[in-house]
């Protein structure tokens, strides 16, 4: 027999409901893009590491300046957080401008590049280029031609910016190698295929058989990455900015694999993607809080702390 609720029943879920849709938005839109911010620690064991080199790294992606959810004092705080987990080497994955849509006042880029410049550590501070450093900057969409202004204000302040570049690194007698892959979709509009990346071209570079870490900020680029990579490195899904039970609805995938957030392994390869910092298209951030990415290479897997709060 169906049993239909009462006049009271239906009014009290009613407004159950809309005060759990609000208190969801309010949470979206305001704590968990503009207030939370976690450390998330990967330790993977990757092929062809070399025995002894053990590497600190943190991995910083996606900040979308701008107001009101990246103000410049939350890249400051992103800094000093970063700064106290004593990492060996920083990597910058790449859009640092925010997008029209989630901005209500610019902050200057060159404002922004004198924040970051704090950064610190002993193998230097090194980054890419995302899509939205191409698309911000009108000049640079007009002639396909850079360099934008990302590069110019980061490199202005001692920052490198690596497209389609390698640079070899040492650490405790043991070299490594770190690769920065050009953007994959630089040019508006979006069906516009003409990508700055250049994969073989990058790898060309490397000259001995130490490791190598690629930064490329779009993740689709993996599954053309050879095992030669020991890690790629990747940012631009903000983990897909609403995340539920693991997944997000707008995921994207290759060969059977979510390419959005996290570890991905692919025929023996392996990719960490951040769920960086920013938000774009819409302000809002569920089950996926800004996050500095920590990897623990070649060492002693520390204690599972995914989610844990930067130290004080």
């Amino acid at each position: 027999m169906l049993i239909l609720p009462t006049r009271r029943q239906f009014l009290t879920g009613l407004g159950a409901s809309s005060a759990f849709v609000t208190a969801t938005g309010a949470y979206g839109f305001v704590i968990e893009p503009r207030h939370r911010l976690v450390v998330t620690r990967y330790a993977p064991s990757l092929p062809g590491w070399t025995e002894g080199l053990t590497l600190r790294v943190a991995v910083l992606a996606d900040f979308h300046v701008g107001e009101p959810t990246m103000p410049l004092d939350r890249i400051a705080e992103i800094v000093d957080a970063t700064n106290r987990l004593g990492p060996d080497l920083i990597l910058l994955l790449g859009d640092y401008p925010s997008g029209p849509s989630v901005t209500t006042r610019k902050v200057p880029l060159v404002d922004f590049a004198r924040v970051i410049e704090g950064l610190r550590a002993p193998l230097g501070v090194h980054a890419v280029l995302g899509n939205h450093d191409w698309w911000d900057d009108k000049v640079a969409q007009a002639s396909r031609r850079g360099p934008v202004e990302s590069q110019r204000v980061l490199e202005a302040r001692g920052i490198p910016v690596m497209e389609n570049t390698v640079l070899r690194l040492v650490k405790d007698g043991r070299p490594f190698w770190i690769a920065g892959l050009g953007d994959q979709e630089p040019f508006l509009p979006r069906g516009d295929r003409r990508g700055r990346d250049d994969l073989s071209g990058t790898l060309a570079q490397v000259n001995d058989g130490a490791p190598i870490l690629l930064m490329a900020h779009e993740p689709y680029i993996f599954p053309a990455v050879p095992k030669r990579v020991a890690l790629t490195l990747s940012g631009h899904t903000h983990g897909g900015q609403v995340r539920l039970f693991g997944m997000s609805p707008l995921s994207p995938f290759a060969r059977g694999k979510d390419l959005t957030y996290g570890h991905v392994v692919l025929g023996g390869r392996h990719m960490i993607v951040s769920g960086g910092f920013g938000v774009s298209r819409i302000p809002i951030r569920i089950g996926v809080p800004p996050e500095i990415v920590l990897l623990e290479l070649g060492g002693v897997a520390p204690p599972a702390s995914v989610g844990a709060a930067p130290p004080a």
